[in-house]
């Protein structure tokens, strides 16, 4: 969120110069408090109605949506709908059957009652601009919140879709998009809000936090990271390794071609196992993307630059056994495979998010263990394998945010599986109904009666009282009556 020399900037849907944009931003986080606090976002009815009008959006601009994602990042239609609006369909018809039930510990007096957080700030991300905008709003606004959604200025036509629309099926006085650049969102974290969600990278991450803790204010980040595929032989069945295979290349280039926090960075495995894998998956490739069209292009020069940097390392271009190829006026790359780049070189220690993927290969596939381990904990880790014992010892020796056996990416489409980092990926959890737990706050609340009174929690002390009390907090129920009646000391 650096700063940037002076332009006009979009806020709400209307251009403003940035000399005003102060004021601006104030103007709206104010109109969301108001909102807030007119109590109106609390009501089952809203909610519903917010949700409904999100799908009504859904199903109106679909045409419009597949055209901003065309032409921010190159998506095929049917990669935009499984990815993006697919999810958010799903998402949203979910909230609207499951979240409204409130969270009762007990049927009793004891209870969790949740309620909405407040007035809540959403920064989205460039490269699934429309999913990871609206999922987080389809959790705050059926926890009850006002949202002031900030999509990122690098997918334009995306951020553009969302400042038209959301106000034309929401309500546009509780739910806002704020479009701009870096300025802007320096604005807007100079106020107090009650949660702040950022997607993106660590370094922003750090600046956004940085910024929250003035009003400590409570954040969630979700950040990336390296994310590990160990491949195992699977047993050498042939029609295993090609599902495989499938998945992996479907989980690294099929996927905002490879620009997405969830992608395969890179992948592990035996020695003696390379020739078949790379076999099979440069045959996938040709078979899976007989058309450029059907994979997403780089989302602007400077990334094409980064990633055509990755590739000039002298030593990291003669890892390269397939692939390569760039073409910076279409900003496309061609999916490119590497054999054991250096482990200290740029694409080993950067996350690549891009169409890049190194091959790391182990003596034993067990050795894939301590490699993940000797790294920053990543967003997930996946693993192709048959191997029960293996398995066990990655979920119980590995940390991330997810792992996921046998597929990739496929994760985040499952509701009751939450989506979150760990460690340097980020901290902070959404996804279905994690994502009204995350913009909620679970309040406790006790009811007490007069019947029963227990006097030995009362001054004066004596023995009896301490007895009684050591007897309760060990949930010996039998000696708090027996030394209660005086007959047990």
């Amino acid at each position: 969120m650096g700063r940037v020399a002076p332009s006009f900037e979009e806020v709400g849907g209307k251009q403003q110069p940035a000399v005003g944009l102060g004021e601006t931003v104030s103007r709206t986080v104010s109109e969301l408090r108001v909102a807030y606090e007119s109590g109106r976002t609390r009501s089952l009815e809203w909610r519903q109605s917010q949700l409904r009008g999100l799908l009504r959006l859904l199903a109106e601009e679909e045409a419009a949506a597949f055209r901003a994602l065309r032409e921010d990042l190159g998506k095929h239609h049917a990669e935009a709908y499984r990815d993006e609006l697919g999810v958010l369909v799903k998402s949203a018809n979910a909230a609207l059957r499951e979240v409204w039930v409130p969270l009762i510990a007990f049927p009793a007096r004891a209870q969790l009652e949740p309620q909405p957080l407040g007035v809540v700030l959403v920064f989205s991300c460039w490269n699934v601009p429309l999913g990871l905008s609206l999922e987080p709003l389809i959790g705050a606004v059926a926890a009850g919140n006002a949202v002031a959604l900030k999509p990122s200025e690098l997918a334009p036509a995306t951020a553009k879709f969302l400042g038209d629309n959301i106000g034309k099926y929401m309500d546009a006085t509780a739910v806002k998009v704020i479009q701009g650049g870096p300025e802007v969102g320096e604005q807007l974290m100079e106020h107090r809000w009650d949660k702040v969600l950022f997607t993106g990278s660590p370094r922003i991450g750090r600046v956004v936090m940085a910024a929250a803790a003035k009003h400590l204010t409570p954040v969630a980040l979700e950040l990336g990271g390296k994310c590990p595929c160990i491949f195992d032989t699977l047993g050498g069945s042939a029609r295993d390794l090609q599902t495989a295979v499938n998945r992996v290349v479907s989980g690294k280039w099929s996927s905002c071609a490879g620009q997405a926090c969830l992608a395969i960075d890179y992948v592990l495995v035996e020695e003696r196992f390379v020739p078949v894998l790379i076999k099979a998956i440069k045959s996938t490739l040709k078979r899976f993307f007989t058309d450029s069209d059907h994979m997403a292009r780089i989302v602007n020069a400077r990334h094409f630059q980064r990633l055509s940097g990755l590739l000039k390392d002298t030593s990291v271009a003669a890892s390269v056994l397939h692939g390569g190829k760039l073409d910076a006026k279409n900003l496309c790359i061609e999916p490119t495979i590497l054999l054991n780049p250096p482990l200290d070189s740029a694409i080993m220690t950067e996350e690549i998010f891009g169409p890049l993927l190194p091959i790391i290969t182990v003596k034993k596939i067990e050795d894939s263990i301590d490699f993940v381990k000797a790294r920053p904990r990543p967003l997930a880790v996946y693993a192709f394998t048959k191997n029960a014992a293996l398995r066990r010892r990655i979920v119980e020796e590995t940390s991330s945010g997810s792992v996921t056996f046998n597929d990739a990416v496929v994760q985040y489409g499952i509701d009751s599986l939450p989506f979150g980092g760990v460690g340097e990926s980020g901290f902070g959890q959404y996804h279905g109904k994690h994502s009204f737990e995350m913009f909620s706050h679970k309040k406790a609340v006790l009811t007490r009666g007069y019947l029963i009174e227990l006097s030995a929690r009362y001054p004066p002390w004596d023995g009896s009282k301490i007895s009684m009390m050591r007897q309760l907090y060990r949930y010996n129920y039998v000696g708090f009556v027996l030394t209660f009646l005086g007959l047990k000391k």
